[in-house]
Parts: structure tokens; C-alpha cells; sequence
């Protein structure tokens, strides 16, 4: 077995111990090169189990967050689906293996542009990346069936609460960027909004307006 085989299979091992079982979302993850998204020095550990630095003072997310997200956001082939924070393109990349659709947006255009030069390269045809004040969602293309925020907000923003569907998921961190964050599932009701504490983590924070990068 060549060493990158092996490591990829650590790889999928590694998520499987950490929780993520839901098939659909291994064999995404098993599909989706990780080592594609990471760059520069930063390459050869692109099967660890870590998060790592990207441009514009972002970072990729842990493999095991990434998987456990997917997972709470039970994603359905039909689904369309709004990611808040493109970054790398990772998650947006293994998000596009299970709906439908998927709208990713970030503040900094850099992000967007490379991600958007991978996606061109992996032949995803079905991701939309928008440069965007992800606060505000993405009014024009709501209701969403879920939505996934990869930066922390003290609470659920209000308009991403409401461009969820009725019988919709948003999986979020929430909490202080400096403290103890909590992964949150929020399932939209006819009667309002159930929430779900899923597990202590720790995201970059979710900022207002457009980067200037």
C-alpha cells in the first residue's frame, strides 16, 4: 500500500472513531481530496485529524468537525443547501456530494476565488461561491433545507434563522470566539425553532461586511 493510500485510509478511520458513522457522509469525505484544499507548507499534513491555516488568517476545519457537521445536517439528495464561510472549500466541496445544490458565501474574495478555481478543477457543478457578508444570508435564493455556518456567532443570526424552511437543520458553533464554543443544531418547527447542543468546539468568529482582501 503507498504511503498516501495509507494515510487516507487513517484518514476515514480516524472519522469513523470520532463519531462519524452516517455512510453517505464517509464515502463524501472518502471522495473529496482533502490534501487538494491544503496549500503550501501545510500539504503533508492534510490527512491529519486537525484543523490548519489558510490565507486571509482562516483555517481549514478539522476533518471530524467537518464530518460531524455533515452528519447533523442529515443532508437529502434533493436538499438545497447555504454555507456561511467558503474558506477553503472543503466542506462546500463534500456538501455538494449529498444535495442538490449548495450556495456557499464568504467576506473575503480571495477565498472564494480560489475555491471556486478548485471546484472548476474537481468539475462540481453544482456550487454557487459568492463573495458576501454571510450575516445576511442569502435572501434571494430562501428558504434553504439546511444550513451550515462555519464561523462562531454569540447567537443564531436572525436571518439565517429565517431563510431556513419549515422542517429545516442549521448546524452552527455558537459562544465568545475566545471561549468554549458549542456545535448547535437548530431544526426549524411550524411553532418556531428546537435546539440541540451537539459538542464543544473551537471556530474563527463570524464577522460582519466584506473583507477587503
Amino acid at each position: 500500500m503507498t504511503d498516501l493510500a495509507e494515510r487516507k485510509m487513517r484518514f476515514l478511520f480516524a472519522l469513523r472513531s470520532k463519531g462519524v458513522t452516517d455512510t453517505r457522509v464517509l464515502t463524501a469525505m472518502e471522495n473529496v481530496d482533502r490534501g487538494i484544499f491544503v496549500k503550501g507548507h501545510f500539504a503533508d499534513r492534510a490527512y491529519e485529524d486537525m484543523p490548519l491555516p489558510i490565507a486571509c488568517g482562516q483555517t481549514i476545519s478539522q476533518p471530524s468537525v467537518v464530518g460531524l457537521m455533515t452528519q447533523a445536517l442529515d443532508i437529502q439528495p434533493r436538499d438545497k443547501v447555504l454555507e456561511i464561510g467558503t474558506g477553503s472549500g472543503y466542506q462546500a466541496a463534500i456538501l455538494c456530494e449529498l444535495a442538490r445544490r449548495v450556495y456557499t458565501i464568504d467576506r473575503h474574495r480571495r477565498l472564494v476565488r480560489e475555491a471556486e478555481a478548485i471546484f472548476a478543477q474537481l468539475d462540481l457543478t453544482n456550487i454557487t461561491a459568492l463573495t458576501g457578508d454571510g450575516s445576511r444570508g442569502l435572501p434571494d435564493q430562501a428558504p434553504f433545507d439546511k444550513i451550515i455556518v462555519t464561523a462562531a456567532a454569540e447567537d443564531p443570526p436572525g436571518p439565517l434563522l429565517a431563510q431556513l424552511r419549515i422542517g429545516g437543520i442549521m448546524v452552527l458553533p455558537v459562544g465568545q470566539s475566545d471561549a468554549v464554543q458549542s456545535l448547535i443544531k437548530v431544526t426549524r418547527t411550524a411553532e418556531g425553532y428546537e435546539y440541540d447542543e451537539l459538542r464543544p468546539v473551537r471556530f474563527v468568529p463570524l464577522v460582519e461586511g466584506i473583507g477587503q482582501d
